[in-house]
């Protein structure tokens, strides 16, 4: 791609995120603290109140977006100069849109790319994607604080913030505590921690059990200066509804996690 060529898409990126409301990216230090469920259940939740979402996956080693979102085998259309998102309908006026780079390679094929090639999927994402105005993007980005976060951070414009999800055990805050910190350092603004798997309640007798521990994001959030979103207690359900590729926050409406969701979407909105 020649420097014109640059210029445009730069351009393209500049124009298609102009018309959408609120950016945001959502982050882990590790891997394996459900930050891709975490990103998909509040997309879900944002269209449940009614505003326009899209979701980017910018994992491109592990786009697992599609599977969660029941769209595996989704083909994506194109006009002459844009791509357009795939749309996972919700119901009578409602839609949520999605892009992967899932829709465009092989089923378990591996994304064998370095930095450059992945900064320039990623302005193709953001410029070349038709994804119209919008209240909210969603970014899933991959765990850690590598090309990609760093790219999508340089990309965007007027982004309105991350969220850092972590896990209560010491390991995952450890990652968590860098995940808050590159923010900063970039410029983007931490909107708040969510504490991830924090307890789980037995099904049959009631009682409590902390698995991983509890309260460390908390904790962390309060060392750090930052917001604390909420908890998501660990339930069954999510990984059985992320299988299938169904929303847990559609059908559990009423559940304890699906509730503290919302809350933390309240508060994403009332920021």
């Amino acid at each position: 791609m020649d420097n014109k060529d640059m210029a445009k898409l730069n351009q393209l990126v500049h124009d298609r995120m102009g018309d959408i409301e609120r950016k945001i990216m959502v982050m882990s230090g590790k891997g394996g603290v459900g930050k891709t469920t975490i990103a998909v259940n509040l997309s879900f939740g944002l269209q449940m109140n009614g505003l326009r979402t899209g979701i980017l996956d910018a994992d491109l080693h592990g786009p697992n977006v599609p599977q969660m979102l029941g769209i595996s085998d989704e083909k994506l259309n194109a006009t002459e100069d844009s791509i357009i998102p795939a749309r996972i309908p919700l119901g009578v006026d409602m839609n949520l849109k999605a892009m992967s780079i899932a829709f465009m390679i092989k089923k378990d094929d591996p994304v064998v790319w370095r930095g450059p090639l992945k900064m320039n999927a990623l302005q193709q994402f953001l410029g070349q994607v038709d994804w119209g105005k919008l209240d909210y993007l969603i970014v899933d980005l991959p765990p850690g604080t590598g090309d990609e976060p760093l790219s999508i951070a340089q990309l965007i414009p007027d982004i309105h913030g991350s969220i850092v999800v972590t896990t209560p055990q010491e390991v995952a805050l450890s990652d968590s505590r860098r995940a808050v910190n590159f923010s900063k350092k970039l410029g983007v603004r931490v909107l708040g921690i969510v504490e991830n798997m924090s307890g789980f309640v037995c099904p049959k007798c009631g009682e409590e059990t902390y698995l991983f521990k509890r309260g460390g994001g908390e904790k962390a959030a309060s060392e750090l200066g930052v917001p604390f979103l909420g908890r998501i207690p660990i339930d069954p359900d999510i990984v059985q509804d992320s299988d299938v590729g169904q929303p847990y926050i559609l059908s559990h409406k009423d559940s304890s996690a699906s509730n503290s969701i919302m809350d933390i979407i309240d508060k994403i909105r009332g920021d």
